[in-house]
């Protein structure tokens, strides 16, 4: 088995901070806004639940982001050492302007279901749909699409 790794997609220190930071004020400000004028039952159930997740979606930015993507010759894998995806496996990349991708990232369709992850700013897996991106930098995920769609032309041919 080929370990050398191809490719890698990580969220820089900077991006990591402003994504966790803009999260967590997100939800601290709608606690705020809970607390200090309380609205209606319903709008402050609202407020608490919105403001709740989006502290908790915050710290699992925080954590997600550790991690990286790392591609070789014969899979995509976290640097956790989850497997994303088989390199064999992987049927089609949409890279497209309307495509339903992560930011600064792209989609890749699967034949094999796997079940749902997500580690928010790096990745997800809903089916047999995977997105790549989020709070990493848009070269890195370009170039790794392009090296994922020179593995499969080559393995087209």
């Amino acid at each position: 088995m080929n370990n050398e790794v191809l490719a890698t997609i990580e969220a820089s220190g900077g991006r990591r901070i402003m994504g966790a930071v803009m999260l967590g004020l997100t939800g601290c400000l709608l606690l705020y806004v809970a607390f200090a004028a309380p609205p209606s039952p319903a709008w402050l159930v609202f407020l608490l639940a919105v403001g709740a997740a989006a502290l908790w979606l915050a710290v699992r930015m925080w954590q997600a982001t550790v991690h990286r993507i790392e591609l070789t010759a014969e899979e995509l894998r976290c640097s956790n050492g989850q497997l994303i995806a088989r390199v064999e496996d992987i049927k089609a990349i949409d890279r497209g302007f309307f495509a339903f991708k992560p930011s600064n990232g792209f989609l890749i369709r699967t034949g094999a279901q796997g079940s749902r992850i997500w580690m928010p700013g790096l990745w997800w897996r809903s089916g047999r749909r995977i997105g790549i991106g989020g709070v990493t930098p848009g070269s890195q995920g370009k170039a790794m699409s392009e090296i994922l769609a020179a593995m499969m032309a080559q393995r087209g041919q």
